[in-house]
């Protein structure tokens, strides 16, 4: 298909040029033999003139610009432009000798054959080689712009894909992480025999669900993420017992808000993770608000300033993730403060 394409563009540009030069050698047939009545004497001094005004062009559009001008070796353009003038000069008067020898065979007696003087002659030659440069240097710079502003749509294209591959690959770091936690829990039901195994699988599976299924999506419903996080923080309660203390307030402006999928889950899952036991309890405090333009997302979890990482390869990922979906538009500020780790996170809102 491309190669078809690159022959009609070849067939199309070479029919283009015969139109022209057609166009030319009637150009000089009416501009030397206006006012003469002897059509056959002007058709062939004419045509004695074509040979050098298509070379010249040529020369000058496939020679000259792209080799001087447009590598923007603008002394040694004008130097070869005078050498070009000279010779070409010399070419044009041969060309009309030429065309008055062996035209003067149809020369008429009772009329005049040319209506131009010599210098209007070679003016009119130069007037077309005038034109066609001009010509070559338009569509010469139509094509770049077509071409650069593909160029530019493969770039972003490129850049685009490269942003989701990145995106799926730090998905893939997350994902790993987070299922072995959980299995983790759902071993822990199984060993404990417990009565609230079946509740938990059941939120377990469908966690997973959404790990492995949902999270390709570009956004889920925030109530979907909301829900998830409820299901975790259930599986933790199990695990924890009495040793844990959960508060999650939410106040949801719309309910139709989107986000990125497990967006928020990560950092709860990192504050179970990370979080550190204070007097025999662990405490985690989740708040979530949205407003009509932004999502305000805090957590804070008990620790200890010799067991938290705040550079940790989860917390890592995260942030590279959020640059990447929200570019500067994001808010993310983590602190450890009297044995406490803080997130404050503030990101701008899709609503559907």
């Amino acid at each position: 298909m491309k190669r078809f394409t690159s022959i009609a563009k070849r067939l199309i540009f070479f029919l283009f040029n015969i139109k022209f030069w057609v166009g030319v050698y009637f150009f000089y047939t009416y501009f030397l033999g206006y006012g003469s009545s002897n059509t056959a004497y002007v058709d062939t001094f004419s045509a004695y003139l074509m040979p050098v005004t298509i070379f010249l062009s040529y020369f000058i559009i496939l020679y000259l610009i792209p080799k001087y001008l447009l590598k923007k070796k603008y002394f040694l353009f004008i130097l070869y432009s005078c050498y070009t003038f000279i010779i070409s000069f010399t070419a044009i008067l041969l060309s009309i000798f030429f065309g008055l020898v062996f035209s003067s065979f149809l020369e008429g007696t009772n009329t005049k054959s040319l209506t131009k003087s010599l210098p209007l002659v070679i003016i009119g030659v130069y007037f077309i080689v005038i034109i066609a440069t001009s010509l070559s240097l338009i569509i010469y710079n139509y094509l770049s712009s077509i071409k650069n502003e593909n160029l530019k749509n493969k770039f972003l294209h490129t850049q685009l894909q490269l942003k989701e591959q990145e995106l799926k690959f730090l998905k893939m770091q997350i994902h790993p992480h987070f299922l072995f936690n959980t299995l983790n829990t759902l071993y822990g039901f199984a060993l404990k025999k417990s009565e609230e195994a079946p509740d938990m699988i059941l939120k377990l599976s469908n966690l997973l669900d959404y790990i492995l299924y949902q999270v390709d999506k570009p956004s889920v419903l925030l109530k979907n993420e909301i829900q998830h996080i409820d299901d975790y923080i259930s599986l933790e309660k199990v695990r924890f017992q009495e040793s844990l203390q959960v508060e999650f307030s939410k106040n949801l402006h719309n309910e139709t808000t989107q986000v990125s999928p497990m967006l928020l889950l990560p950092f709860v899952e990192n504050a179970f993770k990370h979080g550190v036991q204070i007097d025999g309890v662990l405490s985690v405090n989740i708040s979530l608000k949205t407003t009509k333009d932004s999502l305000f997302f805090r957590i804070e979890n008990t620790s200890q300033k010799n067991k938290i990482d705040k550079n940790g390869i989860g917390l890592e990922n995260i942030q590279k993730r959020l640059k990447m979906l929200y570019n500067n538009q994001f808010k993310l500020h983590l602190a450890l403060e009297e044995n406490q780790f803080i997130v404050d996170l503030k990101i701008p809102l899709t609503n559907g």
